[in-house]
């Protein structure tokens, strides 16, 4: 695309919101209010807000290299806390996908310069699952399924965060759920993960409250 069309897009994307609502951007300058905080991968293909079917203010986006959650990095903790503390959001949402590169990267260890540390969290998923995923023997399942137990470990990653917990102990929100999205069908695709009933089984590890 040529960088120029960049600011002709932007242009007719003013005036169809516009052209709909003539107030939009005095609206949207008032400030947001989602529900929604979803962490999803960099990836070009992998748009929240486009495969969500939602409009600007309705998301709180983060997005990172395999859609990771770890604990040492301040980016995804300050949005973290962001979103829970101040957004008050209802629902926190990791959302994987299929041909991730990140993940392939995963199955194929080689030096990658600067990534081999982001990375090493998402092998540490591998190890985790290796029995698992050993077994596996069609190389395309394998990768699903790794994408997949990404997800799953993201998600456990979220709820040992101190400003979830203590926003579920006050509120009983926020809401934690584990999605993928294929890229080839653009399904989003529900894991339907009951991460109430999976911290209950860390709880006596992760948990900041006291007993009693």
């Amino acid at each position: 695309m040529d960088f120029n069309k960049i600011f002709e897009n932007n242009e007719k994307w003013i005036a169809s919101k516009l052209s709909i609502n003539t107030n939009y951007f005095d609206q949207l300058a008032k400030g947001q209010a989602p529900e929604f905080l979803y962490i999803g991968c960099s990836d070009s293909r992998v748009t929240a807000e486009d495969l969500m079917g939602v409009q600007p203010g309705e998301v709180f986006v983060h997005r990172n290299i395999a859609n990771q959650v770890i604990p040492t990095d301040t980016n995804v903790n300050a949005v973290v806390q962001y979103a829970v503390e101040h957004l008050q959001v209802k629902h926190i949402i990791i959302c994987g996908h299929y041909e991730c590169g990140g993940v392939k990267a995963a199955l194929h260890p080689s030096d990658m310069g600067q990534l081999n540390s982001w990375l090493q969290t998402l092998r540490d998923v591998y190890r985790y699952h290796k029995d698992e995923l050993d077994h596996i023997m069609d190389s395309q399942h394998k990768f699903e399924r790794l994408v997949e137990l990404n997800v799953i470990e993201q998600c456990m990653n979220i709820i040992k965060i101190d400003h979830v917990q203590r926003s579920w102990y006050k509120t009983g929100y926020p809401k934690v759920h584990g999605w993928v999205f294929n890229v080839k069908n653009g399904k989003l695709i529900d894991l339907q993960l009951n991460m109430e009933k999976e911290f209950s089984a860390i709880r006596s590890i992760y948990d900041i409250k006291p007993e009693g």
